[in-house]
């Protein structure tokens, strides 16, 4: 009869062996996969760390963007109301410009028709002056007509007039008009 004790024991060595190497095995299992799952996390660490340092810096970034953001914005609104400023002062002293364009044409009408009032004035005094000039030349040649009648005949001028210093000599002229 077989020694059932004995085979009990070596089934039970064996077994055990069996459960050493599996637990061994297991053991080796395990600190292989904590291994590569420390090392996983090492690196989502690192990575997530790297994340972070990165969206603080883009957070920073952003910041930075908004700030100059609100400066353009200040800059642009400033420069708008200049402008709006410049465009209403511009409309108000082109409006004065038109005000006083329209006042000089009107004085410009006015200086015309009063040039033109004075050259037909002076078109009138032009008429009576070289009528008077006309006239002023007739009663010169009838003068000078009387003169030479006197002084081809016996009576003279001097004889004419008695006083010793006459205040009155006429003096024949030629005839002279600016027509």
């Amino acid at each position: 009869r077989p020694d059932l004790a004995a085979a009990l024991r070596e089934l039970r060595a064996q077994y055990e062996a069996l459960a050493a190497r599996n637990l061994q095995a297991a053991e080796d299992w395990y600190r292989a996969r904590c291994a590569r799952l420390h090392e996983r996390a090492a690196r989502s660490q690192e990575a997530v760390r790297a994340s972070r340092r990165e969206a603080g810096e883009c957070r920073r970034q952003l910041q930075a963007r908004l700030a100059e953001m609100e400066s353009l914005r200040g800059a642009h609104q400033s420069l708008e109301r200049q402008l709006q400023e410049l465009e209403e002062r511009h409309s108000a002293e082109a409006a004065g410009l038109q005000d006083t364009i329209g006042q000089l044409e009107d004085d410009l009408r006015n200086t015309k028709n009063e040039m033109a009032r004075h050259l037909r004035e002076y078109q009138d005094l032009l008429n009576v002056k070289m009528a008077l000039d006309i006239e002023i030349a007739a009663y010169r040649k009838l003068l000078e007509g009387e003169e030479n009648l006197f002084s081809m005949g016996s009576i003279g001028l001097s004889e004419l007039n008695p006083l010793p210093n006459p205040t009155y000599s006429f003096q024949p002229r030629g005839f002279s008009s600016s027509t």
